[in-house]
């Protein structure tokens, strides 16, 4: 790929760690910006990361040829309609994380004709190990695709969808995702102490089992359901465990959960959106 100046507006955890993975992939740090009303926060950028860093919107955006939103999704407007006529001047491919905001909203406050690609990452993606779902609108060029693809993926593996409203779905499955196995990692643990084992091993336990399960999920070549049935031996603990989650209908549990997650998903880009 040929490797295009890149600009951050917003130098949160996020932005942070897309701008990690970008140089430990040897991009280059004189090819990134990186802006933020915080000047102790845009400091900290140049001393340690050696990148560009700037408090102008417009200075950045003028800079670069992909500009990454990296702001939270409540200004996230007038941030966008404050670059307007930069944008408009240097036509940059516009990369969104901000969640829930519509690429034709995004656009309409940037000024009309302008290169969107919208991406729904998850909290992982702070270590490396994230999971992103991606939409490009109708004016991304094939350069611009692989210029955000190459983005997404410092900090993780991606997917492309062709339909932007497929986006409220990644969100409910891998957006929101990691807190659900975050709450069935709580609840193992406090069971765990309760039958008698350490805080300290119980927490151990289960963070190297779920680290476990979903490292040989990963890479397997079996589906999570014959992984599962390779494991459950008839008539053994495994089994009787399993049988319990059924018979309180987990599987409904989560689909209702997930689809929740989805409608408020839709919810949030009418209410953030326009």
């Amino acid at each position: 790929m040929k490797k295009a100046k890149i600009g951050f507006i917003g130098g949160g955890n996020m932005a942070g760690s897309l701008i990690k993975g970008l140089i430990a992939d040897s991009y280059p740090a004189d090819d990134i910006w990186v802006s933020d009303p915080d000047e102790s926060k845009l400091k900290a950028y140049r001393d340690q990361l050696g990148v560009n860093a700037t408090i102008d919107n417009d200075e950045l955006v003028n800079e670069v040829s992909v500009v990454v939103l990296a702001v939270k999704p409540q200004i996230l407007k007038p941030v966008s309609m404050g670059i307007k006529e930069a944008v408009k001047k240097s036509a940059p491919l516009v990369v969104s994380i901000a969640a829930g905001i519509r690429s034709k909203d995004i656009a309409n406050w940037l000024g009309g004709d302008v290169a969107i690609v919208r991406c729904m990452p998850n909290t992982p993606a702070l270590v490396g190990s994230g999971a992103t779902g991606l939409y490009a609108n109708e004016q991304v060029s094939a350069e611009q695709n692989d210029q955000a693809e190459s983005i997404m993926r410092s900090v993780g593996l991606i997917v492309w969808l062709d339909d932007e409203q497929l986006l409220d779905a990644v969100t409910a499955v891998s957006g929101s995702g990691p807190a659900y196995y975050f709450l069935m990692m709580e609840a193992m643990e406090k069971v765990a102490v309760e039958m008698g084992i350490s805080q300290e091993s119980a927490r151990l336990l289960v963070q190297q089992t779920a680290f476990g399960a979903a490292k040989l999920a990963m890479e397997a070549s079996d589906s999570p359901e014959t992984l599962r049935v390779k494991v459950t031996s008839p008539g053994g603990t495994t089994e009787r465990a399993i049988s319990s989650f059924e018979g309180d209908d987990f599987r409904k549990i989560v689909r209702s959960a997930l689809v929740a997650a989805q409608n408020r998903s839709a919810e949030l880009s009418d209410e953030l959106g326009g």
